[in-house]
């Protein structure tokens, strides 16, 4: 039996952002199409379709990604056009995923919005895709596990275990794994009738150490290059990195979920992020954008 929604201010404030996100999907596409470029949206708008009706999902980037070949032209049409600069745009899917993009595409699905169809991932590459993202930010963000626990909940009835998880090797496969047991443990996930049940339920114990006190700090991670004019919290978030978030490191270094330390890692992981901050901070100088 469906519940009445209530409508809030929160609620209506949800409403606007989404249809000004909606319109913003809309002319993109449309744009992107007009010059023979097929986007597919990813996460945010995406995820929010899992959502009870009643739970709003809030999300400001419009994430569409588009083939290599595409890319540089795709940059170029958002860079002439004004109106669809809110575009988070991907070069197919990154550090994301890593099955191919021909692949991806040939699973991919429409879906209506008003008079146009979107192109989105298919389920079973869509949770690939959002619990790699979530791990990718550390596990900081708590409140986006909903994301992973709605996206498992509310699967269609065809989904395809196999379709999403033997596409992959088995180090990314068990990053799925172990996120669905993370949606599980912290979030009331229920697991009857998943395969891997049993595998999910049993998280390394650096994994959940290492989230009980990310959540705990409650300390967002913020770009260095913007906080220039705050010393303070430009030194607290040097020390929020020193040394790096072990899920994050893990992750960037394709580490394994092992009951094994994180150093090595985290060692690998300051090196390999050192070059490209100081880069960015530097050209935050040097452009006086700061």
């Amino acid at each position: 039996m469906s519940h009445p929604i209530e409508i809030t201010d929160e609620y209506r404030y949800y409403l606007l952002r989404k249809r000004h996100a909606e319109e913003l999907i809309l002319r993109a596409v449309r744009r992107f199409r007009e010059n023979n470029i097929e986007p597919i949206l990813i996460k945010g708008w995406a995820a929010a379709r899992n959502y009870p009706q009643d739970r709003p999902r809030f999300f400001s980037d419009i994430d569409l990604a588009v083939s290599a070949a595409d890319y540089e032209r795709t940059t170029s049409i958002i860079a002439a056009a004004p109106d669809i600069g809110g575009i988070d745009l991907h070069r197919e899917l990154r550090r994301l995923d890593t099955v191919d993009w021909d692949r991806v595409f040939s699973n991919s699905q429409l879906v209506p919005l008003e008079n146009e169809n979107i192109r989105l991932l298919c389920p079973e590459d869509h949770l690939r895709v959002l619990c790699v993202h979530w791990l990718m930010n550390g596990g900081e963000n708590r409140e986006r596990l909903w994301d992973i626990v709605y996206a498992v909940q509310n699967r269609p009835a065809n989904f395809d275990w196999s379709k999403c998880l033997d596409v992959v090797n088995e180090r990314r496969r068990r990053w799925i794994i172990m996120t669905i047991g993370i949606a599980h443990k912290y979030m009331g996930l229920e697991l009857n009738g998943i395969p891997f049940a049993r595998e999910a339920s049993r998280l390394p114990d650096w994994l959940t150490r290492c989230l009980e006190r990310e959540w705990s700090t409650k300390t967002e991670l913020l770009a260095l290059q913007t906080l220039l004019m705050h010393p303070g919290t430009f030194l607290k978030q040097v020390r929020k990195r020193i040394p790096p978030n072990p899920i994050q490191a893990t992750i960037d270094c394709d580490g394994v979920f092992d009951d094994g330390s994180r150093v090595g890692y985290q060692i690998r992981d300051t090196f390999m992020r050192l070059g490209p901050s100081v880069r960015r901070i530097s050209s935050t100088i040097f452009k006086g954008k700061w």
